[in-house]
C-alpha cells in the first residue's frame, strides 16, 4: 500500500485499536501489548523533531495510544498538515540512538505499522464474536 493511503486511514486506523481495546479485547497474549507503546512513542518523536510538533506521553503501556489520540484530537489540522509536510519531504532526517535516518521514512513506518495493526485486531474481534478461544502464548492459564 502506498504511503497516501495509510496516511488517510491513520485516523480510521487508531480508532479501530482505541474501540477495541474500550470493547475488551486482551492484547497480553499478542506483541501488540510490547510494541504498540513503543511504536506509539516512536511517531510522537518523528512529529516532534520532524515536523515540530509538541506530544508528550506520560502514560505506559497500550494507555499511550488514547494519550495520543487525545493530544492528536486537540490539534488535528495542525499535526495532519505537518504529517504531510513530512511525507512530501524527501530530504529531510532526524537522529535516533542507531544514527540518522529520512524522517519520512520514519513515519511511513509507523503508518504502516498502524494498519496493520488496525487489521490484526479487527480480526481478534471477530474471532472473539465468534466465540474462538483465546489464544495464550507463552501463559499457562
Amino acid at each position: 500500500m502506498e504511503a497516501q493511503a495509510y496516511y488517510q486511514q491513520f485516523e480510521r486506523n487508531v480508532r479501530i485499536i482505541l474501540d477495541a481495546l474500550a470493547a475488551g479485547l486482551d492484547l497480553r497474549t499478542t506483541a501488540l501489548e510490547t510494541s504498540l507503546p513503543i511504536e506509539v512513542y516512536v511517531l510522537c518523536e518523528v512529529l516532534n523533531q520532524g515536523a515540530g510538533e509538541h506530544f508528550t506521553l506520560t502514560a505506559s503501556g497500550v494507555a499511550r495510544l488514547a494519550e495520543f489520540q487525545q493530544q492528536f484530537m486537540k490539534h488535528e489540522g495542525q499535526t495532519l498538515a505537518a504529517m504531510q509536510r513530512v511525507l512530501a519531504d524527501k530530504r529531510a532526517v532526524m537522529a535516533t540512538p542507531e544514527g540518522r535516518v529520512l524522517t519520512k521514512e520514519m513515519l511511513i513506518r509507523r503508518l504502516e505499522f498502524f494498519n496493520e495493526a488496525a487489521r490484526q485486531v479487527n480480526v481478534m474481534r471477530t474471532q472473539q464474536a465468534l466465540g474462538s478461544p483465546s489464544q495464550y502464548v507463552g501463559l499457562n492459564k
